[in-house]
């Protein structure tokens, strides 16, 4: 049975939709519906914070809600600094004006680490210091406390999807050597996915991109089969648990 998968995605994000087009190029009965929201810029002022303002999200569920799709994901990290307890109010709110199922990049993240049991995650990102602390300390209030971290100081989002999958990849190494037992590529605009398989193997550590994670998460909340994306990393031979 056909499965439609709708992801909001940020204005300004070119990685997410290319990358989770090609993680179903082959899979049977699946496709990914987008809708955008304007997203620019991640800092911690007081402009950049109101672009995820719910009043400005639900409107993107609604536009995928008629297309008829099987499960809704805010495909983007910002409750990562925002408090996770946003996204568990979009989530509610989504599923509450559509009817269909939601989930956050963010609750994928989380979700992942927990159903592989790390219990020494990394955590590799475009972003400022300010927002990476912060990122840290909400984790921790979650649970998560992050072992290692590396981040590359941007803010501009669109900058983040132009950041070379090597680049990427010397942040995971070296976030690997500091002892993490699993790493999250925390944003949806980093070219990672690709590469999780791969340094899976080199590193013998479990990746977790933030496209792949979030297409792990919301597949399983549609009721389809993750197991079919199994050459994309470990996460998509576990099962998702109920967030």
């Amino acid at each position: 049975m056909r499965k439609r998968l709708g992801m909001i995605t940020p204005s300004s994000n070119s990685v997410l939709e290319p990358v989770t087009s090609a993680m179903l190029h082959g899979v049977p009965d699946v496709t990914a519906h987008f809708s955008r929201f304007r997203v620019t810029e991640i800092a911690l002022d007081t402009a950049a914070l109101n672009q995820f303002d719910a009043s400005v999200m639900l409107p993107a569920s609604d536009l995928l809600a008629d297309a008829k799709v099987d499960a809704i994901a805010w495909n983007g990290t910002s409750a990562s600094w925002l408090g996770i307890g946003r996204d568990r109010s979009l989530c509610e709110a989504i599923t509450a004006r559509t009817s269909v199922p939601a989930t956050t990049s963010t609750l994928a993240c989380i979700d992942a680490a927990r159903a592989l049991g790390a219990e020494r995650v990394g955590l590799v990102s475009p972003y400022t210091d300010d927002v990476q602390r912060r990122i840290g300390d909400v984790w921790a209030t979650d649970g998560i406390v992050p072992h290692a971290e590396r981040h590359l100081g941007l803010r501009d989002n669109f900058s983040f999807g132009e950041v070379p999958p090597a680049t990427i990849a010397d942040m995971i190494r070296a976030v690997a050597a500091d002892g993490a037992d699993a790493i999250v590529i925390l944003c949806t605009n980093l070219d990672g996915a690709a590469l999780a398989a791969s340094l899976e193997r080199e590193l013998n550590v479990a990746v977790l991109d933030s496209v792949a994670v979030t297409l792990w998460r919301t597949l399983a909340l549609a009721g389809g089969d993750v197991t079919t994306l199994a050459s994309w990393g470990r996460i998509f031979q576990t099962p998702a648990v109920n967030q």
